[in-house]
């Protein structure tokens, strides 16, 4: 028996708060969106009545016009800024007035094909065709098919470089006084800095001054990217809300669903620059590509069948990447200014992001790369621990310990 295998469920039994799982005790006390999302693919493999109740725990926490936000406070708790006090949102359940990656669908699909539980997936399933039009509605009001963040936290990958020069014209100033508690939790060096801080915050000022509607946060926003990872992301997660879709017999929604994909589809493959080898977000507030390296330009492997060129020349550019590295694969560009092996986003290898990788490499028929990728992910924590992150050039476990979605992927990848 795989002692390590116990070990990730025990994590999860740990991190287990009622029918949702925290991220981490204490650092992360509450339900998070699409870390949720990975952990139902987790506890899909030996407990799918958890599973569902991951999921359903998580919709408790939706709002009216279909957006499932980030952050669901289920119970009150002061290890955690910012709390339901600064976000100032009015739904029933407190909860963040933003959202996550759409992960959710991805693990419905996984999990209803497990179970052929219909009665349990249908909600689900209605809850998650409301979100996907959301980010349709709310978040491309142009119909361009790439999906658009108002605030860094909404990509996931809260810090990370490709957020620098938008972030930029963000002010400092806020009306909420920004009391870190991150900090206390993990070493500061792991975690972002004070001034971004700062900014996050001011952008939840501006949206709480909309009232959190989605129109007139459109027309305010600062910050304003259409990002590849989430757009990919979407795309993948589209795909499976069509297919369960069709296993339900929804023969309409599925035809809605799937303009929404080719549109989308499309929309991705213009993202692609080849002298890059990568594929890039665009500022919408300025206009210009986001060419700061980062994993998200490889994420689109997820979601898309790439011509043979494309993907010879994006696995070049991620070997390159992982050129000497312990543990692939990084977050940011090995050697460039604004690489940090150890500070969150900007450069640490994360589970959940290689299995991402993992499953697009296989997509796309590069088994060899995906195999390298799931042995260096599986041995690092296997030696380090289930850490939120790893340090690619040493191997070290970083941020959090304990960390439900890193336990998650450790059985994806083994099981």
């Amino acid at each position: 028996m795989n002692m390590h295998l116990d070990h990730a469920k025990r994590i999860l039994a740990t991190n287990d708060r009622g029918g949702y799982t925290v991220p981490a005790d204490r650092l992360y006390p509450f339900q998070w969106n699409w870390d949720s999302a990975f952990v139902a693919m987790g506890f899909a493999l030996y407990d799918t009545d958890r599973a569902y109740r991951e999921l359903e725990r998580l919709v408790e926490g939706q709002w009216a016009d279909g957006m499932i936000p980030h952050i669901v406070f289920h119970q009150p708790s002061d290890t955690y800024f910012p709390g339901p006090d600064v976000w100032r949102t009015s739904h029933s359940i407190p909860t963040s007035g933003i959202t996550q990656p759409p992960v959710f669908a991805i693990a419905l699909r996984k999990l209803h094909e497990t179970t052929n539980d219909r009665a349990r997936t249908q909600p689900l399933y209605e809850a998650a065709l409301k979100w996907h039009r959301w980010w349709y509605a709310a978040r491309d009001p142009e119909g361009t098919g790439l999906v658009a963040l108002l605030h860094p936290w909404e990509s996931g990958s809260d810090n990370s470089p490709a957020w620098d020069i938008a972030l930029a014209r963000v002010p400092t100033t806020s009306d909420t006084l920004v009391i870190r508690k991150d900090t206390g939790h993990v070493n500061a060096s792991m975690r972002p800095r004070d001034d971004d801080y700062k900014r996050f915050i001011h952008l939840v000022d501006v949206y709480a001054a909309c009232g959190w509607k989605p129109a007139e946060q459109w027309q305010k926003a600062p910050f304003k990217v259409a990002e590849i990872q989430t757009t990919a992301i979407l795309l993948k997660a589209g795909e499976d809300l069509e297919h369960i879709a069709g296993m339900l017999g929804r023969s309409e929604d599925a035809d809605e669903i799937a303009a929404f994909n080719e549109k989308t589809r499309k929309a991705i493959l213009a993202q692609w620059r080849s002298g890059l080898s990568r594929f890039v977000s665009r500022d919408l507030v300025s206009g210009l590509d986001i060419e700061a390296p980062t994993q998200a330009g490889f994420i689109p492997l997820l979601s898309l069948d790439l011509n043979e060129a494309v993907v010879d020349s994006m696995v070049a550019e991620m070997q390159a990447w992982s050129k000497g590295l312990k543990v692939g694969f990084p977050t940011t560009k090995p050697g460039i200014e604004s690489w940090e092996p150890k500070r969150y986003w900007r450069g640490p290898a994360w589970a959940i992001i290689n299995w991402l990788l993992i499953d697009g490499l296989r997509r796309n028929g590069r088994f060899d790369e995906a195999e390298a990728l799931r042995q260096s992910t599986t041995t690092a924590i296997e030696a380090r621990g289930f850490a939120e992150y790893f340090d690619p050039l040493t191997g070290e476990g970083c941020g959090g310990g304990g960390f439900s979605w890193t336990a998650a992927a450790y059985m994806a990848l083994v099981i």
